[in-house]
């Protein structure tokens, strides 16, 4: 597979959480950049195609658009360039 990725991603192993309007779950980011991350959950199917990622342990917000999934796998495109500030309360 050809790398279409415009800036190159950093391996890590953060938790997150998906947040999205009738729910949410946790997730595993795999990796990350300032324009996208790699993320493992256990059911993929209930994600919807845009949602917010809160990244732990610093609880930064990022507006999300699924651009692939594959089996526990969903890479994601952000919607802005930076994070949000820090949540003041941990959701």
């Amino acid at each position: 597979m050809d790398e279409q990725r415009h800036q190159p991603r950093h391996r890590t192993l953060k938790g997150g959480s998906i947040a999205f309007n009738s729910g949410g779950c946790d997730c595993t980011i795999r990796n990350l950049s300032d324009a996208g991350a790699l993320l493992e959950i256990e059911t993929p199917t209930a994600i919807p195609d845009a949602f917010t990622l809160i990244i732990k342990p610093e609880y930064l917000k990022r507006a999300c658009t699924v651009i692939w999934r594959r089996d526990k796998r969903i890479g994601v495109h952000f919607a802005e360039r930076h994070a949000s500030a820090p949540l003041t309360s941990h959701e």
